[in-house]
């Protein structure tokens, strides 16, 4: 056996085995990382270089939006505001099957733009709206479903920690690769909505009419809208407007939305000194796991470069005389299958010290193959049994709704994420288009 397959095996075998005893995913690498650099870069000054590399990780300036675009999300959630945005969306809404299920889709799209974490939407949106719908004898399959569903989308629509994540760890430009994943976010919400729609109208027994609710007309309908929810999405336009147009960088624009949600509830006057400490608190916890999780996988990355495995597996694989399609489809496949497993992170940690060498040795689209990486996460947290989404639902749902139920109402959501999967495989403009387009 060749000196780069016992490191490939030491590295990703090691890491994976760590990882599903159930090691916390930041000392998985850390562990691995300090073996690695201990017998691949000369024992005690392996272990120097190591620590310098870690340092040098965290401080690089392109993850500097990471803090910002979480404490978007954490502003808008701690400040009130996000019950005023789904009140000013389920006046509008009227007269549809599964109306708030709708309500729920719009309402996540719309956090979407403006939240950077998935987990937060989904738990804000499953303690808020899930009470609401049982109540009004909603079937627990189809309440649960699109609050699970649309808080994937939160990883495709900007700002999105994971997206900056992922472009910091591939080195794919961040800028390209949030605007990227706004089209297939946006198809996959309306695809959502038309699917509650008609799955409503077939089984009216799922969703009760809502004839006898409330309906607003006039000033009153439109009044939260314009109130609310509009004001809200105008820190999207800006984030995205300032990026699309090149007027600043990630990072600025990420201290640009931060800075206009900090504004927006200082208006409302909802931003009191509780919700900006809880708001600070969940910032700075939630940046900091990342940042952890970002020092081992960086020099777990150089570490098999430095060992040879990098190289070796990149040649195994690339020699193999398989076309360009098939690698990239494999490496989807194995994506979709580690997400069964692992999380997110762990997916990226493990799989692009290997992947993006490929990508570059064969000229593939770096930002086709970012959109589709992000859109394998997306359905890895809607995957059964370990989904992080699913997870969290159990841990917002009320008794009466069991795992069961929530197994089942993510599952036509998962197949419309892995039919997005298949169109982007086979049409690329449907991630590269709207990058392009902007320059």
């Amino acid at each position: 056996m060749t000196g780069w397959v016992l490191a490939a095996w030491l590295m990703l075998g090691g890491s994976t085995v760590l990882l599903f005893i159930g090691m916390p995913v930041a000392f998985t690498f850390i562990t691995i990382n300090i073996v690695g650099a201990w017998l691949y870069m000369g024992g005690e000054a392996g272990l120097a270089q190591l620590a310098r590399s870690s340092v040098s990780s965290v401080t690089a300036f392109s993850l500097t939006p990471i803090p910002l675009f979480v404490l978007m999300g954490e502003v808008l959630f701690h400040t009130g505001l996000a019950l005023k945005v789904i009140e000013g969306i389920e006046r509008l809404i009227r007269r549809l099957p599964g109306r708030l299920a709708v309500v729920a889709v719009v309402a996540g799209t719309v956090f979407s733009a403006i939240s950077g974490s998935t987990i937060a939407t989904t738990a804000m949106l499953g303690s808020l709206m899930l009470p609401v719908m049982l109540a009004r004898g909603y079937h627990p399959t189809l309440a649960t479903g699109p609050i699970m569903a649309i808080g994937a989308v939160d990883m495709l629509i900007p700002p999105s920690a994971l997206t900056v994540l992922l472009g910091s760890l591939s080195g794919i430009s961040i800028s390209k690769l949030l605007v990227g994943g706004v089209l297939p976010g946006v198809i996959l919400s309306i695809a959502f909505v038309l699917w509650i729609v008609m799955r409503v109208r077939i089984s009216p027994h799922l969703a009760p009419s809502d004839e006898g609710e409330i309906q607003y007309a006039g000033w009153q309908r439109w009044k939260p809208f314009f109130g609310y929810v509009l004001p809200t999405l105008s820190i999207f336009g800006i984030v995205v407007g300032a990026l699309a147009n090149g007027w600043a960088t990630p990072t600025e624009c990420a201290a640009l939305g931060a800075f206009a949600t900090m504004v927006l509830a200082v208006a409302y006057r909802e931003l009191t000194w509780d919700a900006l400490l809880k708001s600070l608190k969940g910032t700075a916890g939630i940046s900091g796991m990342i940042l952890f999780i970002i020092l081992g996988a960086t020099t777990f990355a150089q570490i098999l470069s430095f060992s040879g495995a990098s190289n070796g597996l990149v040649q195994l694989i690339t020699g193999q005389g398989l076309s360009t399609a098939m690698i990239v489809a494999g490496m989807m496949l194995l994506l979709v299958f580690l997400g069964v497993f692992v999380d997110q992170v762990s997916m990226m940690m493990v799989t692009l010290p290997i992947f993006m060498p490929i990508v570059q040795s064969l000229a593939i689209d770096p930002i086709w193959f970012g959109v589709m990486f992000l859109i394998c996460m997306q359905l890895g947290l809607l995957l059964p049994p370990h989904g992080l989404l699913l997870m969290t639902m159990r841990g917002v749902a009320p008794p009466a709704v069991t795992m069961g139920h929530i197994f089942q109402a993510v599952v036509p959501y998962v197949a419309m994420s892995i039919l997005l999967l298949a169109a982007v495989f086979w049409f690329p403009p449907i991630a590269t288009w709207l990058p392009k387009w902007i320059g």
